[in-house]
Parts: structure tokens; sequence; C-alpha cells
């Protein structure tokens, strides 16, 4: 008599080439190239493929204690999901406070806000268009703006993988250069404490490769003067990190970019004066901002990664938005043309639903 609660044949293992060739796939792209969106699109498929052959081989060992804890975990993993999504417009309002009490009153410090909103009213609106609308109106009202934000989780769940993989960028220390990338002066010529964090942060990497290898990196600040600052922001970070104990001479000044592609451009033009062949440039900034700096500093030629200093919590999820709605936009004629597709796909399946029976 077979006790096995599973029989799972041997040639089912080889669903293991999967994960396996995903898992090459993803190392290889993201050793070759670290700042790339499709580097996400390999971790994904390499993660769920894995799982899914874990999954198979808990079953076949019929090891019961093993398959109930595996199960159970995954009950509870799920649950939080499910519980997070159901709560999700609450969160977002309840992120949204704490940001209106904490930060500016803009537009930008605003995402979680709309969001939060549109989420909760989203069914109402539903709901009127199936009382108020003919059938195939209200389908098709219904259809398509469900699969653009189909569409757009799919890219952002992506981006999200790209973001957290790269915080797990770990340059050695033996950098030539760092950037440092600036943010607005706080009263027009004070260092703001998102800023500060991003001078720390590089002055922790410059005072650690010191002490490890003896040779100090060059570190250039790079920020222009905005409309409401009084110093540019490059010469205002400069003088924090000097005073900050950052030798007079190991600081550069790049005061002329107004966005962040430029500070990647003018700091690439600073570091080639120097005359330095085939320079190891690491730039600094914010852990949300690390990713698309990074993406920026490769249409710039520049060849740097990013390493990302701490943020407050509560900051981070508008922050991320803007980060990802930036993504977008910056790739905004391939979205403009999937999203015409959908359009049209949206009317076809309509038109098939309700005048092709």
């Amino acid at each position: 008599m077979n006790d096995n609660l599973f029989n799972i044949p041997i040639v089912a293992y080889w669903v293991w080439a999967i994960p396996v060739f995903f898992g090459l796939g993803f190392t290889i792209s993201y050793r070759i190239e670290k700042r790339r969106l499709s580097n996400g699109l390999w971790f994904s498929l390499f993660f769920y493929s894995f799982l899914a052959a874990l999954a198979m081989t808990i079953l076949g060992t019929n090891n019961k204690w093993l398959i109930v804890i595996s199960v159970a975990l995954f009950v509870i993993f799920f649950l939080i999901v499910v519980v997070i999504f159901v709560l999700q417009a609450f969160l977002l309002l309840w992120n949204a406070w704490i940001v209106w009490r904490r930060e500016s009153h803009t537009l930008a410090n605003m995402l979680t806000l709309f969001l939060g909103l549109a989420i909760l009213l989203a069914p109402f609106f539903s709901r009127w268009a199936a009382l108020n609308l003919s059938k195939p109106v209200d389908t098709f009202i219904n259809l398509f703006p469900s699969l653009v934000i189909t569409y757009v989780l799919f890219w952002f769940y992506n981006y999200l993988t790209m973001l957290v993989l790269y915080q797990f960028n770990r340059p050695r220390y033996n950098q030539d250069f760092l950037i440092v990338l600036g943010a607005g002066l706080l009263n027009g010529n004070e260092v703001s404490p998102l800023l500060g964090r991003r001078i720390d942060r590089a002055l922790t990497f410059y005072r650690k490769q010191l002490a490890k290898t003896g040779q100090a990196p060059m570190v250039i600040f790079s920020g222009g003067q905005g409309g409401d600052e009084t110093v540019p922001e490059g010469r205002a970070m400069r003088d924090y990190a000097i005073a900050h104990g950052l030798p007079a001479e190991q600081a550069l000044v790049e005061d002329q970019s107004k966005t962040t592609y430029e500070n990647m451009v003018f700091s690439k033009q600073l570091i080639a004066a120097t005359g330095q062949q085939r320079p190891r440039v690491t730039f600094v900034t914010n852990g949300y901002h690390t990713f698309r700096a990074g993406m920026i500093a490769r249409k710039a030629g520049l060849k740097a990664n990013g390493i990302g200093a701490h943020t407050a919590k509560f900051f981070l999820p508008n922050a991320i938005l803007r980060e990802y709605i930036a993504i977008f936009v910056g790739n905004k004629r391939w979205h403009a043309v999937a999203i015409v597709g959908i359009f049209l796909l949206s009317l076809l399946l309509t038109w098939a639903q309700y005048y092709y029976r």
C-alpha cells in the first residue's frame, strides 16, 4: 500500500531547469548592466518559477510536517497581501495625512492622497456607469481602464523589483570619484535634512575607503542654483561636507545643473577635465532615487552606479510614486503605443461580446 500523498514522477523534477535558466539569464544581464528595467523581468521569471519548482519538490518529499509548515507560511503571506490590498486606500490616505502634517503641501507630495481617493471612488463610478449608460458603453468604460491599470501595475511591480534589487549594490572601496546629487536648499542657502543624509552617506563611504586602502576619492557636489536659492546647491553641499571633516582639496563643485541628467553630464565633464583614465565612479543620492538616477547616468554616458542614503519611511510612498511616474513618462512613446493597443483591444472585445453573437 502506498501511503504517499503525492506521487511525482522523477521526470517532473526537470522543471528545475526553468528557474536555473532564468536565474542565469538574470545573473548575466545584471552583471553586464545593472541599470536596466529588463533585469526585473528576468528576476521575476526566475523567482516565481523557483517558487513553483520548490513547491512541487516539497510536495514530492511527502513529509507531512514540511508540507503543513510550508502551506501555513503561504497562507499567512497570502492573508497579509489580501489585508493590504483591501486596506490599500486607507493606508494611502493615512500616509497622505502624515505627509500633509510634516511636508509642504505641493502636488508632488499629494500623490498618495489622489491615489487613495481614486481607489475609494472607483466602485461608485462603476456603479453609476452600470445604472446610467448602455451595456456596451458600460462594459467598455470598465474594461479599458481595468486593462490600463493592469498594464501600469505590471510595470510598477517590475520597477519596484529593480528598485529593491538595486539597493544591494555595494561598490568596492576603490572609487576615484563620488558624485553627490543635489536637492533643494532650505531658506535659500541651508542644506536640508534629506540632502544632509546624502552628503553624510558619501562621507561615510569616503572615510571607509580611506581607512581600508589609504586612497581617498574626489567628491563632486553637483547642483545648480534654483530660483528660490541664494547660492548654488553644489557650493552649499561642499561647505557642509568641509564643516563635517572633508578636506577641501578633495571636494569639487559642479554648480550649473538643474536636473539629474545635467548632474550626470556636467559631473562627467568635470571628471574628464581631471585627465583620469577609466575612472571608477559612484554617485550618492537617496535610496528611492538610486535606480532612476542610474538609468539617467546610463543615458548620459556615465559609467556609474549609485548608493542610497536613508529616507524617512513616511516619505517613501510619494517619493517612489514620483520616481515611477518619471520613468513611465520617460518611455512615453512605447507606453502610448501599448495603451492605444489596449484601447483597440477593449473596443474589439466589447464589440465581440454584444454584436458578434
